[in-house]
């Protein structure tokens, strides 16, 4: 039996962390928006502004019956330095921190381990913020599936191709099957 629950992510760009998601098998629907800040319904360029205290976020809806939440964690984790503060490549500023929202305790008790497993293996502290969802606004249209829209734009060429690429080749058993 399905069950499908969610999962919030932030790693720089959506862009990237979204067409990263979307190749995972069970992995229903990706949704590129903003979450972690002060300001209700904002738009991309106040974002971007890095004044509403929001972070570039998306939200997977995931059947937990295929992929589960660790799975996600792993994923997520390979796709951006979690040592980064604020910045991913050439996107600087706290709307691009690394940030996980969680919907419950169950998701709060299996990111808080998996970070402290994540210390471990960095030299750096991973700096990614742990925090509960309160409130997730979708991004405007133009944002949603936007490396699958624009395959050849020079930023998705630059960071969100190679980011689909490290999901393809390491975590092949776990990709959507064409």
């Amino acid at each position: 039996m399905s069950q499908y629950e969610r999962a919030t992510f932030g790693g720089g760009c959506f862009w990237c962390t979204e067409a990263a998601m979307k190749e995972l098998d069970g992995v229903r629907e990706v949704t590129s928006g903003y979450a972690g800040g002060e300001t209700e319904e904002p738009t991309y360029r106040e974002v971007c502004s890095g004044d509403t205290g929001h972070a570039e976020v998306v939200q997977v809806e995931y059947d937990s019956g295929v992929v589960g939440y660790d799975e996600l964690l792993e994923v997520f984790f390979a796709t951006h330095d979690p040592t980064q503060l604020n910045r991913q490549g050439p996107d600087v500023g706290t709307q691009y921190r690394s940030i996980v929202l969680y919907h419950d305790d169950d998701q709060r008790r299996q990111v808080e381990a998996y970070g402290e497993a994540l210390d471990e293996e960095y030299d750096d502290d991973v700096v990614t913020e742990i925090e509960p969802l309160e409130t997730f606004y979708r991004a405007e249209e133009k944002h949603q599936d936007y490396f699958e829209k624009n395959p050849n734009d020079a930023y998705c060429q630059m960071h969100a191709a190679p980011k689909v690429e490290k999901v393809r080749e390491r975590f092949a058993a776990k990709l959507k099957q064409a």
